[in-house]
């Protein structure tokens, strides 16, 4: 079997024979969270495949990328790399071995050096003790992880706006964009800023314009998927949603079917887009990410959104995102990343380094209501963004227990959870089946009218299924079933959804990743919460509403949930930031929204600043923050020394003469960072010592006194700011303080409180959290 055969096959078979627990993880797309398991069934077809040959079994290689840290010197041309990365080649596989296959993929060479290559497992670890190389490690999958949003966090049409919008360049790592939607229309625009040096890798199928002023694509490892389009047109959704929440022209009328009905607008949309196509239907490659962020660094984008990220934590830079945005760093560039979709169990975030703005998700006020009605007239309210419209007409209904696909083999304890597969098609086709769980996949499969969901805990939100369906809790599912037993011939029907306010919002629903940060334990993690769930935003017409085989609706705007959808609004403000300071650091941009982030309730979300960080963006306030906590390469170089990173390691990475001095205190469990949170972690809940040196800049008043204020101290802890006044004379101007915390937090997990710098025109809040590890 050829290999792209394989793929077809194993995308078909993704949806068929999916393993139990995929039901139970909550994704921004339904179809993007069959990824991790499309690339199993790959490996392990794959691997069958090889298995077959036996002679090459002992030494099948593989994809891995071999990351060298700091590019070339200038006077160096950047064309040297090449023949440098295949005489490394040469020396690890033999000069023979690359005459009779490319080994050499890709070089990393405009913003970082490194390549990908395909070595065997012996070959990658010689050449991970070659001089130079800072990493070695696997091109694996990563995952994919607004008509209301905007208005709903204060940052309405008609807010200031910068002259200087146009001239931002926010570049977006994703599954590509449909350059003819409304929301990328190039009317009323010039020409693309003097300082864009990237290109639009076009076809004949695909042109840039004045707003999507470039475009590439990647496709460094695999071969292509038949359906898959060799350009940077997107056909999978994601992309193009990302890209119009964080800078999208304004349009008007936009809905899904009539739901979510207003005007569409991402956060920035006078700003330019240049669109980096590292993911596909199988996922995001690391090698693919890792071309991506090497363009787009020397192409000149000022901000990055990568709503993307591995699927567990790992090494600082043995992770694309990380690395790629540690260098974007060094250039001037806040990359602006997701959470995660893991949640919401804890420490469950995976993108999680200081230099990267980590985006929690957070729900609007709109929700979706979808009712179910009953033969005997009782009605259920429930959620699932349910488009379709049954027009009233009642359906038979079929508890999804008594209909289990025995030919397969399976009984009614496992038919109950609708998987793919396990329920009789002659069963349920034509009815309405009643489900165990949040996803109804099985009863779509085998032909059903419709789904009825029913868990415990309510879901937060569905995005739209293949077919009318609706998700409730356990009581009004129990009344279902029971009607069902009950009644010699049961009926349903499911309704359009219709459009609510959520009283309780915002709060962080399940799905977000949590922390606290599982590599460097006291930097908190996540930063900021934003918007993103149910988030209104442009779409591709040929990709399905819900991503499933079958659905042929065809819309212009889709609406979905997930921390994807949260990181574009991080990047929308971060661009709306950096608009109004042009020479702002990343850090002073990250800082600014950390510290005017509003507070959230730990009432609504048990994990409190582990589920949103500081609170939820406030993009009104973002660009008057009035102090910062700034940070140069040098400062992150400095807590990578505190994480144990070697001089040499970070010589190769930065390319800087010395890094580590011998003053540094190697596993600190109080890292110096100036980073504008403040975490805390302490093996002995009943013994906490901490302490935190920072340094904040004048950006608000130059003539400014301000006071510290310790916000909802917890009884145990004593926590001192000193010195408690900060008087400044001029705009610019550095001020030092330092944090000590003391005491106890006996039987608790974890305290957290707040640290306000207040001049009576700014209020400067930074989250502090003491928790314990075990």
């Amino acid at each position: 079997m050829s290999l792209p055969h394989l793929f077809q096959v194993v995308r078909f078979l993704g949806f068929v024979v999916r393993p139990p627990i995929m039901d139970l993880v909550p994704w921004s797309r339904k179809g993007f969270f069959h990824v991790v398991w499309f690339f199993l069934l790959g490996l392990t077809c794959t691997l069958l495949v090889d298995v077959t040959h036996s002679d090459a079994h002992p030494d099948t290689r593989k994809v891995y990328i071999v990351y060298m840290g700091d590019k070339p010197k200038l006077d160096i041309p950047t064309t040297t790399t090449l023949p440098l990365h295949v005489d490394m080649l040469q020396n690890v596989v033999g000069s023979s071995n690359i005459a009779q296959e490319p080994l050499l993929l890709h070089s990393y060479k405009r913003s970082f050096n490194g390549f990908a290559a395909k070595l065997t497992e012996e070959e990658a670890q010689k050449m991970a003790g070659m001089a130079g190389v800072v990493s070695v490690f696997p091109n694996e999958k990563q995952k994919l992880h607004t008509t209301r949003s905007w208005n709903f966090i204060g940052f309405h049409e008609n807010v200031k706006r910068s002259t200087v919008e146009s001239d931002i360049i926010v570049g977006v790592i994703d599954t590509g964009v449909w350059p003819e939607s409304a929301s990328f229309s190039d009317a009323g625009f010039g020409p693309p800023p003097k300082k864009w040096k990237g290109t639009c890798q076009g076809s004949s199928n695909f042109t840039c314009n004045n707003k999507i002023i470039g475009a590439r694509y990647y496709r460094i490892s695999e071969p292509f998927v038949k359906g898959e389009i060799k350009s940077p047109r997107d056909s999978e959704g994601h992309g193009t949603h990302t890209a119009s929440t964080a800078a999208g022209n304004l349009v008007s009328k936009a809905s899904l079917f009539g739901l979510g009905l207003g005007t569409a607008r991402g956060g920035v949309p006078a700003a330019r887009i240049a669109v980096y196509k590292a993911c596909w239907s199988t996922g995001c490659s690391f090698a693919d990410t890792l071309a991506a962020f090497d363009d787009a660094i020397a192409d000149g984008v000022d901000i990055i959104s990568a709503s993307l990220g591995p699927t567990s934590p790992d090494d600082y830079f043995r992770t694309p995102v990380t690395i790629g945005a540690f260098h974007a760093l060094r250039k001037g560039i806040l990359t602006s990343t997701a959470a995660g979709n893991d949640g919401p169990a804890l420490k469950t975030i995976t993108v999680f380094a200081p230099w990267c703005l980590s985006v929690a998700a957070t729900t609007i006020d709109r929700e979706f209501v979808t009712k179910v009605q009953l033969g005997n007239q009782k009605i259920y309210e429930g959620i699932v963004t349910n488009t379709f419209d049954l027009k009233g007409k009642f359906y038979p209904l079929i508890y999804a227990g008594d209909a289990p696909n025995r030919t397969a083999g399976y009984g009614g304890s496992i038919s109950k959870t609708c998987k793919p597969g396990t329920l009789d098609h002659n069963l349920v086709k034509g009815k309405i089946v009643l489900c165990d769980g949040t996803t109804g996949y099985g009863a779509y499969f085998a032909g059903a009218v419709g789904v009825i969901l029913q868990s415990r805990p309510v879901a937060d939100v569905l995005d739209p299924l293949p077919m009318p369906a609706s998700c409730l809790g356990l009581d009004s599912g129990n009344s279902i079933y029971y009607y069902i037993t009950s009644t010699r011939n049961p009926t349903a029907t499911i309704f359009k959804s219709t459009e609510d306010i959520d009283t309780l919002s915002p709060y962080v629903p399940s799905f977000s990743s949590r922390g606290p940060n599982p590599v460097s334990p006291n930097i908190l993690k996540p930063d900021i919460a934003a918007p993103g769930a149910s988030i209104l935003a442009s779409w591709p017409p040929i990709a399905p509403v819900s991503d499933y085989p079958g659905d042929d609706r065809v819309a212009s705007y889709n609406v979905i949930s997930g921390t994807s959808m949260a990181c574009p609004h991080a990047t929308g403000i971060a661009a709306y930031v950096k608009s109004f300071h042009p020479n702002w650091t990343p850090a002073a941009i990250q800082s600014a929204l950390i510290t005017t982030a509003k507070p959230l309730s730990p009432d609504l979300n048990p994990e409190a600043e582990f589920a949103y960080g500081a609170g939820q963006i406030d993009p009104v306030r973002a660009p008057y923050p009035g102090l910062v906590y700034d940070a140069t390469e040098l400062d992150y170089i400095e807590f990578l020394c505190t994480q144990g990173y070697s001089t040499k390691l970070l010589q190769s990475i930065t390319g800087h003469k010395s890094c580590c001095s011998s003053k540094t205190n190697y596993g600190a469990l109080s890292d110096n960072l100036n980073y504008p949170s403040f975490a805390l972690s302490s093996s002995n809940p009943n013994s906490i010592s901490g302490v935190f040196n920072r340094t904040a800049t004048n950006v608000g008043s130059p003539r400014s006194t301000y006071k510290a204020k310790v916000i909802g101290a917890t009884k145990g802890l004593e926590i001192k700011v000193n010195p408690s006044i900060l008087s400044f004379s001029s705009l610019g101007q550095k001020l030092s303080f330092q944090v000590t915390v003391k005491g106890s937090i006996h039987h608790k997990s974890r305290v957290s409180t707040s640290l306000v710098w207040d001049d009576g025109t700014f209020q400067v809040r930074s989250p502090i959290v003491v928790y314990s590890i075990y």
